[in-house]
């Protein structure tokens, strides 16, 4: 096909006519906008300029790329452009184009912040994330107050497909991290332990760890992962899709239909999965105990039996309990946070498994600072 060609010619005194011909496309060279401009019009008594393109074969956007640029040039010129010539496409894209005038702030600030102004945008960013989080745990809790006043508008159905999915449907990937887990730290104990001939202890240190720290750990990691992102992602496509709006136009709470369910489901469900995981744990570390360590399977049965209390469990059954909260409420907080776009879906469930993560292992360590204080 041939190349995209440019003629240029005075039909009047004060008229030039632009004749297009060949093909206008992305992938080929177009004439340029300065060239023409300075050639012709620039110091010239031209303040009229006229299309034909009866030539033209192809075109693309890169005809309405130079009609727009040519245009912004004439126009500060002050020499009109009629656009009767161009194709009626290009015709109706070129005035349309011409019609949005550009943003005064389009083009973005080079200039590098100086670290005075770094420190202060940082912030003023941790403030506003504190002040969101405040107001969504205000909500949250206005909401659980007209539950308890038999208020509260949702679906009961929901709550059960809550615990459907971050229930049953999460025990194949809890099995399989908790019994790893407690193969890790039966192989890890054996190590040590076997240099002063206490293998038997390895059934203390995997009972222990388990039921006090790994059992409820891991599930909340795996719970962040897997249950948190799922709550902001599909709030954020609610919010997206203004579904969200449309509750709030019907006069339903979001809080009370969307938020609250999730909460609840995922606080009733956690310490029956910690419960689980710390049983897989403790057979993880009993494989290794009994298959490798050669320790009978009564002696570990009992060593495990005499190092375990209601105490450890309930140490774990409370940070349980405590890592659904914060998983629950990273992952709807995000999700009702949640953007106009497809982006901010993928930003708001990314926050959601950090936030949760990284709230999960603070509290376990404010969990190991209060419990070494009272001693339990």
């Amino acid at each position: 096909m041939p190349e995209s060609q440019l003629d240029t010619r005075l039909t009047a005194e004060d008229t030039l006519l632009l004749v297009l011909s060949g093909t206008w496309q992305i992938d080929r060279p177009v004439p340029s906008v300065a060239h023409t401009f300075e050639n012709w019009l620039a110091g010239s008594r031209v303040r009229q300029i006229q299309f034909d393109s009866s030539g033209l074969a192809v075109w693309d956007s890169s005809l309405i790329g130079f009609v727009h640029q040519l245009g912004r040039r004439c126009a500060a010129a002050d020499i009109e452009v009629n656009l009767n010539g161009l194709p009626g496409g290009a015709r109706r894209l070129a005035r349309l184009a011409a019609a949005i005038p550009p943003k005064v702030d389009a083009e973005k600030d080079q200039r590098r912040p100086s670290t005075l102004e770094k420190i202060g945008n940082a912030g003023l960013a941790g403030y506003q994330a504190t002040v969101d989080t405040l107001e969504f745990l205000g909500e949250l809790a206005l909401s659980f107050l007209r539950l308890l006043r038999g208020r509260a508008r949702f679906r009961r159905a929901d709550i059960l497909v809550v615990i459907q999915e971050c229930g049953w449907q999460a025990l194949p990937i809890v099995s399989l991290i908790s019994v790893l887990v407690g193969l890790i730290l039966a192989f890890v104990g054996a190590v040590q332990l076997s240099l002063f001939g206490a293998q038997i202890y390895i059934a203390d240190l995997v009972g222990i760890g388990v039921a006090r720290e790994m059992g409820a750990l891991m599930t909340g990691v795996i719970m962040a992962g897997r249950t948190g992102a799922a709550f902001a992602a599909n709030i954020g496509t609610m919010q997206v899709n203004e579904e969200v709006d449309a509750l709030q136009t019907l006069g339903v709470a979001p809080m009370d239909f969307l938020v609250l369910p999730r909460v609840l489901a995922l606080v009733v469900m956690m310490p029956l999965l910690c419960v689980y995981a710390d049983l897989l744990g403790i057979l993880g570390g009993l494989l290794v105990g009994v298959g490798v360590m050669d320790i009978a399977l009564i002696q570990y049965f009992e060593q495990t039996r005499n190092a375990l209390t209601l105490t450890h469990f309930s140490v774990g059954l409370v940070k349980s309990v405590v890592f659904g909260l914060i998983v629950a409420l990273a992952g709807c907080m995000q999700g009702m946070r949640c953007g106009r776009s497809a982006a901010a879906v993928g930003q708001a469930t990314t926050s959601a498994v950090v936030i949760a993560i990284v709230g999960i292992v603070v509290a376990d360590g404010l969990f190991a600072v209060l419990t070494n204080i009272l001693g339990v």
